[in-house]
């Protein structure tokens, strides 16, 4: 049984849900989400709040009931407030900056490198943090971590993009180990 889908999901003042056959749509002041339901699963909202039950007992079913539940209290989230991922950038050389629709990073490499961003998803460089955010917590998330996977933080100088507060363990070099040998 599932204890985080067994409770109800509240919604909050200024947010509309709808529950269609095969669809749950939240409308807020950070804009507007949905998501295809599962066979599996069945959402039910009166206005105040929404509870998700399996349908059945299947395996698939218990599984999908919490899931479900964590995204719709996900999408409530980010219509009211926005998700955000700040990530670090370290090293001589590395910066960023947005242009358009695109960011564009010189990490090092020959050429700059270009990312398109993800619809519904913001996108600022100050000095060296980038901060991304957006109503859906999965588009922000995977952003964040696509962008961070260009050039991982290393151990020995620490150089590359890391999430802001993360802590990269440094190793020592050569010349610590030879000295003391």
């Amino acid at each position: 049984m599932s204890r985080i889908g067994k409770n109800a999901i509240a919604i909050p003042a200024g947010t509309e849900v709808s529950v269609s056959a095969n669809e749950i749509t939240v409308k807020g002041k950070g804009g507007t989400l949905k998501r295809v339901l599962h066979r599996m699963v069945s959402v039910k909202s009166d206005g105040k709040e929404i509870t998700v039950n399996p349908v059945g007992n299947a395996r698939l079913a218990q599984a999908l009931w919490g899931t479900y539940a964590a995204h719709v209290r996900n999408m409530i989230a980010g219509v009211n407030t926005p998700f955000v991922k700040k990530l670090q950038i370290e090293g001589i050389g590395y910066k960023a900056e947005v242009s358009g629709k695109n960011l564009k990073l010189m990490l090092g490499f020959s050429h700059p490198i270009l990312m398109t961003l993800p619809e519904g998803v913001e996108t600022k460089v100050e000095k060296n943090i980038v901060t991304i955010q957006g109503a859906d917590k999965e588009k922000v998330g995977q952003f964040a971590a696509s962008v961070r996977a260009l050039k991982k933080p290393e151990p020995y100088k620490g150089k590359g993009i890391r999430y802001e507060g993360e802590v990269v363990r440094e190793k020592a070099g050569k010349k610590a180990a030879t000295a003391a040998a």
